[in-house]
């Protein structure tokens, strides 16, 4: 252990002499390491809202509670006779998604890197567009609509909960995306050109007399076909039409199968070759990254992770 910490201490000397002027991550670990030392009444709020699975579960409920609430206070009949109620849980919960918040930046070892975090960012986008209703702005069913956001502040729970398949799974998921996304563009951007062309051909084909009355509504209904959907709202009548039509359909399945293809392939490769899909984890002690996605104890110094974010 004393090794270890002596041969990082040496490998930070090194990079402060070749560096006159630190990184910001190399700032944030020195704020963070200290703020851990003091420990205090921060870092025992910061262990409940950020460690607690307690607390997590809570905030399961109260988001699934104010989802549920969003969506049924658009049904007319519930909507007319329980306003009080969803008026009252909408304010209660709102409070209490603002004081979380407020909670959040306090416990950070570094405000601003919360703030402007992803989950920062998120979590107070969960209670915002309640307080912009107030100032009529904006359209009050977008910002109804808005609200439902909060769900996306379930996936918190996965940097929650430890040792778990799920987990591992969503970042060997995300790990392949991430591989694979020039792939993705690539094929995309063939796609995009594709239903273009075939789209601008239909309306010189079919004409504004079959339905097809600009070349917007024509790619309009290439990207209708090829994915298969097929609402039917505008269909080809001349011969040429209906095999171009067939033709877009059968691409349709093989835009389907590619897409797989490049996602399911890269994530075999990775399981195949077992690479260590690395999480977001960073030691708070040693600055040391690059831990498994089910790490709780760094692999470097051997101190208990806290998740950066």
């Amino acid at each position: 252990m004393i090794a270890t910490n002596e041969a990082l201490a040496i490998e930070q000397a090194g990079l402060s002499k070749r560096s006159k002027k630190p990184s910001s991550k190399k700032l944030y670990f020195t704020k963070a390491r200290r703020f851990v030392e003091r420990g205090g009444w921060r870092f025992d709020l910061y262990k409940f809202l950020y460690r607690s699975k307690g607390f997590s579960m809570t905030l399961f409920s109260l988001i699934l509670l104010s989802s549920l609430a969003v969506i049924l206070q658009t049904v007319e009949e519930l909507g007319k006779e329980y306003a009080l109620v969803f008026q009252t849980i909408e304010w209660v919960l709102t409070i209490a998604f603002t004081i979380e918040y407020l909670l959040r930046i306090i416990a950070s070892p570094a405000a601003n890197r919360y703030i402007f975090s992803r989950f920062g960012m998120l979590d107070f986008l969960a209670f915002c567009p309640f307080y912009l209703s107030f100032f009529n702005v904006v359209n009050v069913n977008f910002l109804l609509v808005l609200r439902l956001i909060r769900l996306f502040r379930l996936l918190r729970m996965f940097d929650l909960v430890e040792y778990s398949y799920y987990k591992h799974e969503l970042m060997l998921l995300v790990q392949a995306l991430r591989n694979s996304r020039r792939k993705i563009s690539i094929f995309l951007l063939t796609v995009f050109v594709a239903v273009t062309i075939l789209g601008s051909l239909m309306y010189v084909i079919e004409g504004k007399e079959n339905g097809f009355v600009s070349i917007p509504k024509g790619i309009y209904w290439a990207v209708v076909t090829i994915s298969t959907v097929g609402y039917g709202d505008v269909t080809p009548k001349t011969p040429l039409g209906q095999l171009i039509a067939s033709a877009l359909m059968l691409m349709g399945f093989s835009t389907i199968v590619v897409f797989t293809s490049i996602v399911g392939a890269e994530i075999y490769k990775q399981s195949d070759q077992k690479k260590e899909i690395l999480a977001h984890k960073s030691c708070l002690d040693c600055g040391m990254g690059g831990h498994d996605s089910d790490a709780s104890y760094c692999k470097h110094c051997g101190s208990r992770l806290w998740d950066a974010d």
